[in-house]
């Protein structure tokens, strides 16, 4: 026998044995299966896995439960395991088993005249858009830049967001299911009372708001949630300017707050991203033009952004209504940014497929200006709600590209990848502050500063920030993660923190103390005793 073996837990392997025959040997994986199945990772961090399930059913949750508290065996739930940037399908901590729900992929639609949707864990964005189009219905996904292969549900209880009417998707979610540690089945009140619709289409209920604790947290295993679906409007209408002055770029931030507010639901998300992080979509890396600090020197920037017309700011929205309320509120934006920004130009998605086939045939599909105007196509099928792999392209670049259709898993090609998004006040001068102090923490350890500022609200932006490196080259993920802590302290200073945190970075967070986190840990130890299920997932771990 050897010392890995002789390490094990005494019941790990009755654990493994009974979940077999529960739920069939070829839905069960031992140590060394599942670590090679799930343990690949953007971050660059790895964890000891114990195992792996894959339930097809809520009763198989249930019953797997049940063998879990009886040979105290940790649990840690994920839905396709395509949390890139965060821990993709890690535990947080070492020695748990994972309990993989991308075998429950049911679609339900609860009212189509209401725009309800329940879904369970595996339904993807692109299983949601084949849905809605086969039964022609006219619907938008709640999509965001992880693409077609990611988890709706997953998504929506990190409180991820996207740049459709709907940015924030957690706000989308109406009613929640979930199995609990001890095994019951959590449903609302409302549908406990005999109101089921009723409680599908209010997402507040009865009583305490309890819903909102299955997101970040390990309180239970959600196997559905509903969705209210954003209506696909007449029109959708994106808008692109640049800035070509870094310094209008506080002028321009008030001016977007302002449309936002007069505009309300007609306006979409709007993105602001600066010139590096506009090029790493646009533009092939020129490795060749990197100073000694391995990152592209000021002038080659400035070279590239002249060729490929990206100014020092690029900014991104959409509006969605009727056609004359889209009118009235192109007529809006055009006041309110005309002043301070340039190429203020409005694209609709017939409008790109013209001047794309158009620029084809008269460039060749090797020029600049195709291959830019299908990106603008590609960011019109996510403003549409129809998921796109165009964000990946990001991870590749400075590997010099990849075919995103032949690469749809980033951890399994082994790219390094770890977010940093803080929450940022809607305040034009901090957000300035921002953005000048993560760019300075950003060069010093050597990372292209790749910035875009994303509205929630017109009180809030989420920042998002690709800390990228080579994971196969010695030191690379010690540097990416000493960025990301500097990254953390700088924004701390700046009351900017993260919204959402990588599996690495929980402990440090919820084991600072607090009303807030001794809390959580008292309705962690109520719900779960044994703290079976997700340990130190956003809730301190036992003696920290």
């Amino acid at each position: 026998m050897n010392d890995s073996k002789q390490a094990r837990p005494a019941r790990a392997d009755e654990a493994i044995a009974r979940w077999r025959e529960l739920l069939g040997a070829a839905n069960v994986d031992g140590p060394e299966v599942a670590q090679q199945r799930y343990g690949a990772c953007t971050t660059g961090f790895s964890r000891r896995i114990a195992g792996a399930l894959r339930p097809a059913s809520r009763d198989r949750i249930v019953e797997l439960l049940a063998v879990a508290r009886e040979c105290a065996r940790p649990l840690y739930p994920i839905s396709t395991g395509r949390n890139w940037g965060y821990g993709t399908a890690l535990p947080v901590v070492d020695d748990c088993t994972i309990v993989d729900l991308s075998n429950l992929t049911a679609i339900r639609t609860i009212d189509a005249d209401l725009g309800l949707f329940e879904v369970e864990p595996g339904v993807t964005q692109a299983a949601l858009h084949d849905y809605l189009q086969a039964s022609k219905l006219r619907f938008m996904v709640p999509t965001t830049g992880a693409g077609p292969d990611a988890s709706l549900l997953g998504n929506a209880l990190e409180r991820g967001y996207g740049i459709t009417p709907t940015a924030d998707h957690f706000a989308a979610v109406t009613r929640i299911e979930a199995v609990l540690p001890d095994g019951r089945v959590y449903r609302p009140a409302l549908s406990q009372l005999g109101a089921e619709l009723a409680d599908h289409a209010f997402k507040w209920g009865l009583g305490p708001y309890l819903d909102g604790l299955f997101t970040q947290s390990g309180f239970g295993i959600v196997t559905s949630m509903t969705l209210a679906l954003a209506r696909r409007p007449e029109l959708v209408e994106a808008f692109y300017f640049a800035v070509p002055d870094a310094g209008a770029f506080e002028d321009v931030a008030m001016a977007v707050r302002g449309s936002l507010q007069e505009l309300g639901s007609v306006a979409g998300s709007v993105n602001l991203m600066n010139r590096h992080r506009v090029l790493a979509m646009t533009a092939p890396y020129d490795a060749a033009r990197t100073g000694d600090d391995g990152l592209l020197t000021d002038a080659a920037v400035a070279d590239m952004g002249r060729r490929y017309r990206v100014d020092p700011w690029m900014g991104m929205g959409a509006l969605y209504g009727p056609r004359e309320i889209v009118a009235a509120a192109r007529k809006l934006v055009r006041q309110r940014l005309s002043g301070s920004t340039r190429r203020l130009v409005f694209m609709t998605m017939r409008r790109a497929r013209l001047l794309e086939g158009a620029s084809r045939r008269v460039l060749g599909r090797s020029h600049g200006i195709p291959s830019l105007l299908g990106r603008i196509r590609s960011s019109l099928e996510i403003l549409e709600g129809r998921p796109d792999r165009v964000a990946h392209g990001l991870l590749y670049w400075q590997r010099g590209g990849a075919d995103l259709e032949k690469t749809p898993d980033p951890a399994q090609a082994a790219c390094g990848l770890i977010w940093y998004a803080p929450l940022v006040p809607f305040k034009p001068d901090l957000m300035a502050r921002y953005v000048r102090t993560c760019t300075e923490v950003l060069r010093a350890h050597s990372m292209e500063p790749l910035i875009t500022l994303s509205t929630l609200t017109d009180r809030c932006l989420d920042s998002s920030v690709p800390l990228l490196f080579d994971p196969t080259v010695p030191g690379e993920a010690d540097r990416a993660h000493r960025c990301y802590a500097a990254l953390v302290a700088a924004g701390r200073d700046l009351g900017c923190m993260p919204y959402r945190l990588h599996v690495g970075a929980m402990a440090e967070f919820t084991g600072s103390g607090g009303t807030f986190w001794d809390l959580a840990a008292q309705l962690g130890e109520t719900t779960d005793p044994g703290r079976i299920l997700s340990p130190g997932r956003y809730a301190p771990l036992p003696g920290r």
